[in-house]
């Protein structure tokens, strides 16, 4: 299932697992590429553009973790996004076999890493596409990459502001005041009212969750036995950092949806407004959205919210997993994306972030802190940011992004942008390397 984001500026990554991987966080040398190196990244722009030879360029464990068949798919992917390749533009060297570059296409960069294998014929056994950007011509202000968002199929919304010690100052917006739907994002929601509770004293990270047996969603603990025990701490991590389904679920009734739905007021969360009451868990919309090819989510739909409490505690609880098709998601097509998920404003995801800022200081903050920041997003450009909080989230037709970050000077900005398109999928390549744009384009030098 697409709905959750992680690290979303990826395209593709495929790693033997004997083999060395590619940096997750390269530091570039001062030494020019060696040849190995110039050869390969070569060769990956041959491939982009319809040429090489797949079996010679990649290693066979390569070749077993990502079929050329799927390489085929995803080239398409990134050529109907950016256009033909032109060329390596740029190589910096992590050590003789491995590299982070960057490759030219007609309308924008690719940023990619490298890795192959030492011995000779050094074919790959890593590579990371790791998001792509506009060229600086065509996105040279933050008003440029908003007009390029803005041009994107769908309904779309930005807004970059910058923090204090009262309200938010806006610095660029488009559409900051419409709600769309943001995926896991909402799980910004669950970590806040895990933050208020801890400050009031009702719980401390270390308190730990003994599953009882409920049914989960994907994710790490799905799988796990009843009575397994599981810290209020590690669920927070990986709700937010690797946006575990399962993690989410378990805090959001472990906490009280009630509690929860008692947040969105708190946090700033209002443009979505009651179309987020029920809170939903992760579990609920999938079998919503799938069941009966959507039979039960349209009986949801026709129900006022107190029904609506009744239908999920009762009939939807006791539908089996079983009965979510397989592949639900799978074939990139939006499913009631309107109707059926949570849903803010680029606003109030800032002044989510706002709040969850403002607790930096409190008795959570060093966990807060902590939480928020493993998951950088968007690793290239938030190396320019002293600090980097992050939740995305994403399905078919929604993507959104929101970032907490504090400048090399000290100042506190929110930036939040989302699509959603009930047409088709969105264009990660092309959203991602616009958000990336102006994560550089905002960063105080």
């Amino acid at each position: 299932m697409g709905i959750a984001i992680g690290m979303i500026a990826l395209v593709l990554q495929a790693t033997a697992t004997s083999a060395t991987p590619p940096p997750a966080a390269p530091v570039a040398t001062s030494t020019a590429p060696s040849p190995q190196l110039k050869q390969r990244t070569d060769d990956v722009v041959a491939l982009l553009g319809g040429n090489g030879d797949f079996d010679a360029i990649f290693a066979p464990s390569f070749r077993a973790a990502l079929p050329k068949a799927k390489l085929d798919a995803l080239t398409a992917q990134i050529i109907a996004s950016l256009g033909k390749p032109t060329g390596v533009e740029k190589i910096e060297p992590v050590g003789p076999t491995m590299a982070r570059f960057r490759i030219g296409f007609e309308r924008g960069l690719l940023n990619a890493e490298i890795a192959l294998d030492p011995a000779a014929p050094n074919q790959i056994v890593g590579l990371l596409f790791k998001g792509a950007e506009p060229r600086g011509a065509q996105a040279a202000t933050v008003g440029a990459v908003i007009e390029q968002l803005a041009a994107m199929p769908g309904k779309s919304g930005f807004a970059l502001s910058r923090l204090g010690s009262g309200a938010s100052v806006s610095i660029a917006a488009h559409a900051p005041t419409t709600p769309l739907a943001i995926g896991s994002a909402f799980k910004l929601v669950i970590l806040a009212e895990l933050v208020r509770s801890i400050e009031a004293g009702e719980r401390q990270w270390s308190d730990v969750v003994t599953l009882d047996g409920s049914a989960l969603p994907g994710g790490g603990y799905a799988q796990q036995p009843k009575g397994t025990r599981i810290p209020l701490r590690e669920l927070a991590e990986r709700m937010i950092s690797v946006s575990d389904n399962s993690a989410t679920d378990i805090l959001l009734f472990h906490l009280g949806r009630r509690k929860v739905e008692a947040m969105l007021p708190v946090v700033g969360m209002t443009d979505g407004g009651a179309r987020n009451i029920p809170f939903l868990g992760a579990l609920e919309v999938f079998k919503l959205k799938g069941v009966d090819g959507g039979a039960l989510g349209s009986r949801y739909l026709t129900m006022p919210a107190a029904q609506r409490r009744t239908f999920l505690d009762g009939p939807v609880r006791d539908t089996p997993i079983a009965a979510i098709p397989a592949g639900l998601f799978q074939d990139g097509k939006p499913l009631r994306i309107e109707q059926l998920e949570w849903f803010a404003s680029p606003n109030d995801l800032v002044r989510t972030m706002d709040w969850l800022r403002r607790h930096f200081d409190g008795p959570a903050a060093a966990e807060l802190r902590a939480v928020l920041s493993k998951n950088p997003g968007l690793p290239e450009p938030a190396a320019s940011w002293r600090y980097v909080g992050y939740k995305g989230g994403s399905e078919p037709g929604v993507l959104t992004m929101t970032f907490l970050l504090q400048g090399k000077d000290g100042n506190w900005y929110a930036l939040s942008g989302g699509v959603n398109d009930p047409a088709k999928d969105v264009d990660t390549l092309r959203f991602t390397g616009l958000v990336s744009r102006a994560l550089e384009l905002v960063a105080p030098r």
